[in-house]
């Protein structure tokens, strides 16, 4: 925790001590010493885990640092961390906590000074009463991540797994990274929202269900595969307009079974429709042959021309080259249109 303010610097004992649960009373040396652990594999561990490089001599460690060490030999024992997975686990785990508690320290920073008390006294109360809050409920979102994703890799045809057609449609927002990095914080947050917030509402007013907002993307099923093409299109239409703040879009649409488990969804047609929101163009709205089928009712695009214009559906059609994707070779895929507006 930073001490530029001198205010805060009377809390910074006692709330490193809080935090570390004791004193800082052992070397390196002595808590791989205690926990058993070559020196040089406790050195690799912190350094993988992005913690500052302690001297020798330096007494900045405390028995839960041994303790640590312990449980990660634990995990080498059991094949855990190996060394294929160790370094991008270990590297993963430090650059998400790190961000996590710069966010954390100045949310607590910035409370304590507007408190009108004395700012090194409110911070360390704040510190006291908030952070095992944090904890419980860090490790309680981490295991609905971890329940999810587990779901995602072994969700199978079961009793339990309910399986059902649906239509599963992706929406990014087009050059976030670049775009992010020219907004303040408070900008990027209003940006975001804005988007969440706006895409929300096309997708409930359309007669789909959000599933997630994952920062710059949104995923939506719906039951219909015509009610989600016209959300996709309504998104990537707002997003072309300059003069709409909802940001330049793209999509992908697939249609097929799905498995529903936990609030999410799994199996192919999930995995296709996100590679499909990964090759399409600004502005363009992708869809699988499952979804071309729903909408078009043509069984399959055997015609020569790229451009299909089924009678009766309100959708036109241009089919791209296949595209080799991760988890699919040639995949094809159609450009959706409105027929009024193409």
């Amino acid at each position: 925790m930073s001490t530029d303010q001198p205010e805060l610097a009377g809390a910074l004992e006692a709330v490193e001590e809080f935090l570390l649960g004791a004193t800082p009373s052992l070397t390196r040396e002595q808590v791989a010493e205690q926990a058993g652990v070559p020196m040089q594999v406790a050195e690799e561990l912190w350094r993988l885990l992005g913690f500052p490089h302690a001297a020798p001599d330096d007494v900045a460690f405390t028995p839960a640092d041994v303790e640590a060490l312990r449980l990660s030999q634990d995990l080498m024992d059991l094949g855990i961390l190996g060394t294929d997975s160790q370094s991008a686990l270990v590297r993963t785990w430090g650059r998400s906590f790190a961000r996590l508690a710069e966010w954390e320290t100045s949310l607590l920073t910035d409370i304590a000074l507007k408190s009108g008390a004395d700012p090194a006294t409110e911070l360390a109360d704040l510190a006291e009463r908030v952070l095992p809050r944090v904890d419980s409920l860090q490790s309680y979102i981490w295991r609905r991540h971890l329940a999810s994703a587990a779901s995602r890799m072994l969700a199978v045809e079961s009793v339990g797994s309910p399986i059902s057609h649906l239509a599963v449609c992706f929406v990014d927002i087009v050059g976030y990274t670049s775009h992010s990095k020219t907004l303040a914080e408070a900008e990027l947050v209003e940006w975001i929202e804005h988007f969440e917030d706006t895409a929300s509402r096309l997708v409930t007013d359309g007669d789909g269900r959000i599933i997630k907002n994952i920062g710059d993307e949104v995923l939506f099923v719906a039951d219909d595969a015509s009610a989600a093409a016209e959300i996709a299109l309504e998104m990537t239409r707002r997003g072309a307009d300059d003069d709409d703040l909802f940001p330049s879009v793209r999509a992908g649409l697939a249609y097929g079974e799905v498995v529903s488990r936990l609030g999410d969804v799994f199996g192919p047609t999930v995995n296709i429709a996100s590679r499909l929101t990964s090759i399409a163009r600004p502005g363009a709205v992708l869809v699988d042959r499952g979804a071309y089928e729903a909408l078009s009712g043509l069984e399959d695009d055997r015609s020569d021309s790229p451009e299909s214009d089924p009678g009766g559906s309100p959708y036109t059609f241009r089919r791209m080259r296949r595209t080799s994707v991760k988890g699919y070779s040639r995949l094809q895929s159609w450009v959706l249109h409105r027929r009024d507006e193409h």
